[in-house]
């Protein structure tokens, strides 16, 4: 009798394990944006090209960057590697950011940074796997390089 109830618990337990759930986050809404988000001293103008120029700077490749809607979307480059009984790992971070001018002369710019996964087997099976990046530390040295971009185009006229 046992044996005919194990059956079926395997055979859902495989089905279900396979379902694609959301990234899981520690932080609330407002967490996250107190980390992600900082306000400067300066024009729309000059933040843009300013976190524009630090995403290059640490080696992004930008996919899209309009000034106008204030949003700069980038990626790093994949790492990609062979894992056995999987296939191939190409891994990568994308990043995203939005500048917004608050009031004339105050800019708000918010980073998100999220580690993406992507598997492929030789049977053509494919899996993705995305994962916030929520380490306040990561954010804050993004932040003072931009800080410090943002110094250099001031000063330099």
């Amino acid at each position: 009798m046992r044996k005919y109830l194990a059956f079926p618990l395997i055979a859902s337990l495989l089905f279900t394990g396979g379902c694609a759930m959301a990234p899981q986050t520690t932080k609330s809404p407002l967490e996250l944006q107190a980390i992600q988000a900082k306000e400067f001293e300066t024009t729309k103008k000059v933040a843009f090209a300013s976190t524009l120029s630090v995403f290059q700077d640490l080696g992004y490749v930008v996919g899209n960057a309009n000034l106008e809607t204030g949003l700069i979307s980038a990626k790093s480059p994949t790492q990609q590697s062979f894992v056995p009984f999987v296939g191939q790992v190409m891994k990568d971070v994308q990043a995203t950011a939005f500048v917004e001018e608050i009031v004339p002369g105050r800019t708000k710019v918010r980073l998100n940074f999220v580690n993406s996964t992507q598997t492929s087997s030789g049977y053509g099976m494919r899996g993705a796997h995305d994962q916030p990046i929520e380490d306040p530390q990561v954010y804050q040295d993004v932040f003072s390089k931009v800080q410090q971009a943002i110094f250099i185009r001031q000063n330099v006229n």
